[in-house]
């Protein structure tokens, strides 16, 4: 049997109609960039995390640069984060000119640790990052406390966390601001490129609007230096048609999750993501750790069952940040979860009997790893 990792066209099948309308609305408003699609987008995301605004940008990536120029992050600032995200959590703090702190993680949650928190506060910290990993919030009681104490923001980097929530709070509605990708293999998915800031804050949000469009607060009247961070009118109309079916799909993957942990509880050698007490977790990845990862993966691989690996070097080891001098032992439980973490494979259309495949050949294979 093949079981893919991701399979973004069984959902697209599922839903054809409605997109192919809402992107055929777009082509005769030829309303392409920003505009009244993104606009009904924002409103709807905004409401659906339980903020009052929300901004729409080109990538996950801008939504965190944007996020922190206007939370004024520039150069000679810090901005405390994990070290076990996707490189664009830090890259978005030194495309500010700021320098990433990183923090370690928690052994059962793979968040940033409150308790180590505290300690890498200095004078000089702007904000805090705490990364909403694989779909499961960090620990943000805390986080937010420890920012109050100090009086910095705290900037949620939600790009793998749509709809999970928080003691019953939605990712994004947590800190100042909350930050999203919609890259296509994301819960909610665009069809290309694009990415969201939610707040509460009016002020807040109209700064990222200005600095989404080059800083104009109309147009060719520009107050600040910014980018063309803005969303296309066509991923709007995409994400507007798909949001509606966000909390079904979320549903489904813990579904999937329940399955995946209770066919696997029995294998000794894997153990199976836990589900914090606070959190509804949303699996955007379903990671599982053993000790012997390389070798599980290629055994599944020539079983017919592609997985991930999310991600395999953490990011005080990349080569882009080899000048900090934080070699290996500097954040251990990050590091050694990098080298036991496997993504299997984790979408609302999988169906039972490939879960029961996937957890078979890890039960066959789990006498060897």
């Amino acid at each position: 049997m093949k079981v893919p990792f991701l399979n973004l066209k069984a959902q697209y099948d599922s839903i054809a109609y409605e997109v192919e309308q809402s992107i055929k609305d777009v082509l005769a408003a030829c309303a392409f960039s920003g505009g009244p699609y993104v606009e009904k987008f924002e409103e709807e995301f905004a409401d659906f995390c339980g903020c009052n605004f929300a901004v729409g940008v080109g990538s996950g990536t801008e939504a965190l640069w944007l996020a922190l120029m206007a939370l004024d992050v520039q150069q000679g600032d810090e901005v405390v984060t994990a070290p076990n995200s996707f490189i664009a959590t830090a890259e978005a703090i030194s495309l500010c000119g700021a320098r990433p702190v990183f923090v370690d993680v928690e052994e059962s949650s793979l968040t940033m640790n409150p308790a180590l928190l505290e300690q890498a506060i200095t004078p000089r910290t702007k904000a805090i990052l705490p990364v909403h990993l694989y779909g499961q919030t960090a620990d943000m009681d805390a986080i937010v406390a420890i920012a109050k104490k100090h009086g910095v923001a705290v900037l949620e980097d939600a790009c793998q966390a749509h709809g999970a929530e928080y003691n019953g709070k939605r990712a994004g509605s947590l800190g100042d601001a909350g930050c999203f990708s919609f890259y296509p293999g994301k819960n909610l998915g665009a069809y290309g490129e694009a990415g969201c800031v939610v707040t509460k804050d009016e002020a807040l949000a109209s700064r990222i609007r200005m600095l989404r469009d080059h800083g104009q607060s109309r147009k060719y009247y520009h107050q600040l230096v910014g980018i063309n961070g803005r969303m296309d009118g066509i991923q709007g109309a995409v994400l507007s048609a798909k949001l509606k079916y966000l909390a079904a799909w979320n549903s489904v993957r813990r579904e999937h999750a329940s399955s995946y942990h209770e066919m696997l509880d029995d294998v000794p050698a894997v153990s199976v993501p836990k589900e914090m007490p606070y959190a509804r977790h949303v699996y955007h990845v379903y990671a599982v750790r053993t000790a012997d990862r390389d070798r599980l993966r290629l055994v599944l691989h020539e079983s017919g069952i592609e997985c991930g690996v999310h991600y395999p070097v953490p990011i005080h080891l990349q080569q882009a940040y080899a000048s900090r001098g934080e070699g290996v032992g500097s954040f251990p439980v990050a590091e050694s979860s990098a080298s036991q973490l496997l993504s299997l494979p984790m979408f609302p259309e999988l169906t039972s009997e490939q879960i029961s495949y996937v957890c078979c050949e890890i039960k066959r294979h789990s006498r060897s790893l």
